[in-house]
């Protein structure tokens, strides 16, 4: 059944209905689908370079001390038995989608906290891709990989990005030949774990360096995937890029939007002067991937038709 069908245009309407008329949410329940677990880690590192355990592993470990005799034992047991108690499966797609929202935006609170504290805690990061990802042959990246998690001041968020540094130590004279720099903005149901293999490739073989991040709600990024939040994002790792990659040079900053990442990508060059603009698989806006019809008009999201006009 295609979105053009009256039964998947009445299911539209109700799931729009059910988030109080937000195009937002709708947009971003069928448009995001990260995935879960993620393909990386952000290891986080202390001051004194000691290895820090995630919060969420703690708390498991605290569900799982016994539980003593004293006079709060019923209390306890009651909260880890809710804790650990299964969640009910919704009934129908659009209340699968509704609770899935309703999780997503519990996460972000919880991820807004924490990167807060590491951030206050002076916590740094290594990237640790998922040990399945990585080719028998392959060989490392030659150059400098850094893991920073950027602040996203207008959504309250982090950011995470993983920069490609090809030559990590310039001198004056081979700043005058200027390293291109790609921002690179993966597709959907992907993170910046399962692309990185890709992206050492092109910042090895064509001699540049890479700069990914994951979407708001993907991997080790705080906040919600929602449309608005993309453009948000890419502006905030893209303002990073040029003040500590590109040497405060717009110009030498190359960007790569592979299918979903054409959204923000075509944004951000409607608005920003840049080096360069790469599609991979693009679509014309959001609702036109499902179906021709402006009927769901109202509810399209991304529309790269109008924005490649203007970059």
């Amino acid at each position: 059944m295609c979105c053009c069908c009256p039964p998947a245009i009445t299911a539209l309407l109700c799931l729009w209905i059910r988030n109080g008329f937000s195009k937002a949410s709708v947009a971003g329940a069928l448009t995001f689908f990260p995935p879960d677990p993620p393909m990386y880690k952000f290891r986080r590192i202390g001051k004194d370079g000691e290895i820090l355990e995630d919060e969420e592993e703690e708390e498991d470990a605290e569900s799982s001390v016994e539980i003593d005799d004293s006079e709060n034992s019923e209390k306890q047991r009651l909260e880890i038995e809710s804790k650990n108690k299964p969640e009910e499966k919704p009934k129908n797609a659009i209340s699968a989608m509704s609770e899935r929202q309703k999780l997503l935006q519990k996460h972000a609170k919880k991820a807004y906290k924490k990167d807060m504290r590491d951030q206050e805690n002076g916590v740094r990061y290594e990237f640790v891709v998922e040990p399945s990802l990585i080719p028998n042959r392959f060989s490392t990246f030659i150059g400098r990989m850094e893991a920073v998690k950027l602040y996203n001041e207008k959504i309250k968020s982090f950011v995470a990005t993983v920069i490609y540094r090809v030559n990590p130590q310039r001198d004056e004279e081979s700043r005058q030949a200027p390293t291109r720099t790609l921002l690179y903005s993966h597709g959907n149901a992907t993170d910046i774990g399962a692309m990185s293999i890709m992206q050492c490739y092109l910042a090895r073989g064509l001699n540049v360096n890479v700069v990914m991040y994951d979407y708001s709600g993907y991997g080790a990024s705080g906040g919600t995937p929602l449309e608005k939040n993309t453009y948000s994002d890419i502006e905030t790792v893209f303002n990073y890029v040029v003040k500590h990659v590109a040497d405060d040079k717009p110009e030498d900053v190359i960007i790569y939007g592979q299918s979903v990442g054409s959204g923000p990508s075509c944004h951000l060059c409607s608005k920003k002067l840049v080096g360069g603009l790469i599609l991979h698989s693009p679509f014309m806006s959001g609702i036109r991937v499902l179906t021709p019809s402006r009927a769901l008009a109202c509810l399209d999201i991304f529309p790269n038709i109008d924005r490649i006009k203007k970059s």
